[in-house]
């Protein structure tokens, strides 16, 4: 047993997990800017939560990124192409950013919170690109029979996000009530320059995605009579989800599409609303970035570790149990918190259950998805599968706020939130015996 949890560990001596590190910095950073940064400017502006949390719609879009995933997987980008497919496209994004970022630092969202949210939707939509193509960047960098490294690849690229996303965090929330927000986005402009930085400096994957997608474009080329670009339209846009179908069969594909929507749609309504909780019932910007930032960055990369150790040990299906009853558990711990206000041991307390939970199920969940997708389509399958999961979290989060309202109370709010949790729990569970056979390459039971 030593020597085996030895040998998981010796696999994160592997240098592509720097290099999905350093995208995963990429990845989580922009959630800052209309995420948690985005509320605490648009609290302090007087806006009402209602609003807040409609505003945050805008990351509607990285649910439906999977619409141009496509586009992602096959066009090569002039100039920035010499880069490689992936790193292309991921500068090209985060230049996008950098602009959206540095116009949203010039607006008032108090009289021009329709201006704040267009430039806000300009940073999501770019996000949502990048997001494309670093998680293919990721699942690109091992070969099919590499499905041991897969929850240490998760793992980096979490720890990955939560350093992109906590650091720059902390450092807003302390710096907010001195600088100001406007200030704020001119700094975290600049911390998007560092991530470009990044991506020059990471290695493209080696893959045999050209040659798979070359055999699509003939394949379907044949069937539609030579006519060379219907069969490359054809490839591009239809291959990805028929080949996604196909290997699993239509039942079992649906089966796992509701419950990837299912999983994270608590934590999703939590998190939109999390900032406006702290705010309300007291806790100042400086105790927000140093606890949710600060502190939650450390125990959610310690939390991560273990998480992965468990889930290449023990299987992702376990790890999503572990991860999703977390889940209703680190709810419950908010409602306790909305009753006793600003006790800073509490939410010491409540941030440990929340971020061992972050840890467990997403190193779980990425692992999964991962499994579930093909190589020659790699960007738009897995946008595919990431989409649904983050529909709760983009999509019917928006409405939290009005939630909240209409619950009542926060108390009422979390609780309902814990709930929310228990049914893909409940389907996890009767599923276990197909979803372990899907994690270890085989579904005896699909053909029935």
């Amino acid at each position: 047993m030593p020597n085996a949890w030895k040998d998981t560990f010796e696999r994160y001596r592997d240098i592509r997990l720097l290099w999905i590190f350093l995208m995963g910095c990429a990845s989580g950073f922009p959630f800052l800017l209309t995420g948690s940064i985005l509320s605490g400017w648009l609290t302090d502006a007087g806006i009402e939560r209602a609003e807040v949390g409609l505003l945050g719609s805008v990351a509607t879009v990285y649910a439906v990124n999977f619409l141009w995933a496509p586009l992602v997987d096959r066009v090569h980008l002039p100039l920035l192409g010499t880069l490689g497919q992936r790193r292309s496209w991921i500068l090209a994004t985060q230049l996008m950013m950098l602009v959206f970022t540095l116009l949203l630092a010039t607006v008032n969202p108090a009289s021009s919170l329709l201006l704040a949210g267009l430039f806000a939707f300009g940073i999501a939509a770019s996000s949502a690109t990048q997001d494309i193509a670093v998680d293919a960047f990721r699942i690109d960098q091992f070969a099919p029979h590499e499905k041991a490294s897969l929850p240490p690849a998760a793992a980096v690229a979490i720890m990955g996000w939560w350093t992109g996303y906590s650091w720059p965090g902390y450092l807003a929330f302390a710096s907010a009530d001195r600088l100001g927000w406007n200030n704020i986005y001119l700094l975290m402009a600049g911390v998007i320059v560092l991530l470009m930085t990044f991506t020059l400096l990471v290695r493209e994957p080696a893959s045999a995605r050209d040659q798979l997608q070359a055999r699509a474009d003939e394949r379907y080329r044949r069937q539609l009579d030579g006519h060379r670009w219907a069969g490359w339209f054809a490839a591009t846009v239809i291959e990805p989800f028929a080949e996604f179908f196909r290997k699993n069969g239509l039942k079992v594909a649906l089966m796992l599409m509701l419950f990837i929507f299912l999983f994270k749609i608590g934590e999703a309504f939590l998190g939109r609303m999390s900032v406006v909780f702290y705010k309300e019932i007291g806790f100042s910007n400086e105790q927000i970035g140093e606890y949710t930032k600060l502190f939650g960055w450390f125990i959610t990369v310690s939390f991560t570790l273990l998480g992965s150790a468990f889930n290449t040990r023990f299987g992702v299906v376990k790890g999503l149990m572990l991860g999703g009853s977390a889940m209703a558990a680190s709810n419950l711990m908010f409602a306790i918190l909305a009753t006793t206000g600003p006790v800073e041991w509490l939410l010491l307390l409540t941030l440990v259950i929340d971020n061992f939970t972050t840890a467990f199920s997403t190193v779980a969940f990425v692992s999964f998805l991962t499994l579930l997708t093909g190589r020659a389509f790699s960007a738009t399958q897995y946008a595919l599968l990431a989409s649904l999961g983050n529909l709760s979290r983009t999509t019917l989060a928006g409405l939290s706020g009005y939630t909240v309202d209409w619950l009542g109370s926060w108390e009422r709010f979390f609780v309902v939130t814990a709930l929310m949790v228990l049914p893909s729990l409940l389907m996890l569970w009767v599923l276990r015996d197909r979803f372990n056979g899907i994690s270890q390459g085989t579904d005896p039971l699909k053909s029935k």
